[in-house]
């Protein structure tokens, strides 16, 4: 056999679509630039990709054994495992009735300041047992694995107290051990003004930093740290202090944006080197122009504009000027009840003017770039881990284009078919 390579696990006939390019993230124009083989060949040992070609280029290079697995992709579409790079996956409760009252007019912050919202989501995380809030979560993750999401990040943010912040992370890293999507943790405790705290906000942002930032980090319960920037919620100079103080502990920073009012939080994403900014829809030429030199990824989640009926984020305009998009669901229980990253990619080529080519970029590999993860997975590129989903259609296009649809067959973590 000479020099050639074991494989385990061979995918074939497919169209692959790699989003592989030189480097990463990938940017405006470039975002247009899909790198998709026609009839290709995945091959991979263990846990990583070992070939990525034609038939042609590969087979005299690989070993394919009896016991390599075998999976006949043709007329099927083969991508990257998705990422979802925003969601409050774990939360108690739900909020449909809420949904009805928006779908008859009600504002989404009008229903907050009335005691609904975030704090209804509030009360019933914390009534919720650590067991629960796992058991739930278990099952959502279920169907963001079933529509082909290998990586999902989870912020908590629905405790605004100290156990069940931690309670809401500690349930993360549970899940984390038990189940195939790998999970990135977000401390997003400045989510929301607490009813202890009512008229003390100041006392709030010193107790995030005094007490609970330096407990999420001993514990070592999450990666990022997120707040909620906005009109009402944090000032740009309340969440700059926590910002600050996360930095000095090590963690990663990610921002709520210019969702509702232009605040100037992509501003304040570009001034600190965040690894992401996220909504965006009220974002100003300024902060535009301030994302555009920086290294953020902006990650916009058209499935929340869509459920609160609000403009979109000016996608267009941020690709004109060379800015490096992804795309999240954004899932949770108020704003955005849904876990289909197929359905948010429709959205955005709908109402967002983005490309198929664009959108794909967006829920892989730019959207493993925010979270400090592209060297490793979010394409098809040997060396890389073997994420992988396979889906019933022909075309790329296809996906998009079928919206509302679950069109993936087969998922692959970690070279396992789940």
């Amino acid at each position: 056999m000479g020099n050639r390579v074991r494989v385990d696990l061979l995918i074939q006939g497919g169209q692959v679509v790699t989003a592989a390019h030189q480097s990463y993230p990938v940017r405006g124009r470039e975002m247009n630039e899909l790198n998709v083989i026609d009839q290709g060949w995945v091959a991979c040992q263990g846990d990583t990709i070992v070939g990525v070609g034609t038939q042609q280029s590969l087979e005299s290079k690989l070993e394919i054994t009896d016991s390599t697995r075998v999976i006949d992709a043709t007329g099927q579409v083969v991508t990257p495992g998705l990422v979802d790079p925003h969601t409050h996956l774990i939360f108690g409760g739900s909020r449909e009735d809420e949904f009805y009252l928006r779908a008859q007019g009600a504002d989404y912050m009008d229903i907050m300041e009335a005691g609904g919202g975030i704090a209804s989501s509030v009360r019933a995380t914390r009534n919720e047992s650590l067991a629960e809030l796992v058991e739930s979560g278990r099952k959502r993750l279920k169907w963001m694995l079933n529509m082909g999401v290998t990586t999902v990040e989870c912020k908590s943010g629905y405790g605004l107290d100290l156990d069940t912040e931690l309670k809401q992370l500690e349930a993360v890293g549970i899940l984390k051990q038990e189940q195939p999507v790998e999970l990135v943790s977000t401390f997003l405790g400045a989510h929301a003004w607490p009813e202890e705290f009512k008229g003390n906000q100041e006392g709030y942002v010193d107790f995030l930093i005094d007490t609970v930032l330096p407990r999420v980090k001993d514990e070592e319960l999450a990666e990022y740290v997120d707040v909620f920037t906005e009109k009402g919620v944090f000032s740009v100079e309340q969440s700059r202090r926590i910002f600050r103080k996360a930095q000095e502990l090590g963690f990663k920073l990610r921002v709520h944006a210019d969702e509702m009012n232009t605040l100037g939080g992509a501003e304040l994403a570009a001034e600190m080197g965040m690894s992401s900014a996220d909504h965006l829809l009220m974002v100003s030429d300024q902060g535009i122009q301030a994302l555009g030199e920086s290294g953020v990824v902006p990650i916009l989640l058209p499935g929340t504009a869509f459920t609160l009926r609000k403009p979109y984020a000016p996608a267009r305009k941020m690709l004109d000027a060379g800015l490096p998009l992804a795309l999240a669901t954004d899932f949770n229980p108020g704003s955005c009840p849904t876990a289909s990253l197929a359905l948010v990619m429709s959205i955005a080529c709908l109402y967002m003017a983005m490309t198929p080519e664009e959108v794909f970029h967006a829920v892989t590999i730019n959207a493993a770039h925010s979270l400090g993860r592209s060297d490793r997975i979010g394409s098809i590129e040997v060396g890389k881990q073997a994420d992988l989903a396979i889906f019933d259609t022909d075309h790329y296009k296809k996906i998009p284009y079928f919206f509302g649809v679950n069109l993936v067959t087969t998922v692959v973590k970690q070279g396992r078919v789940i």
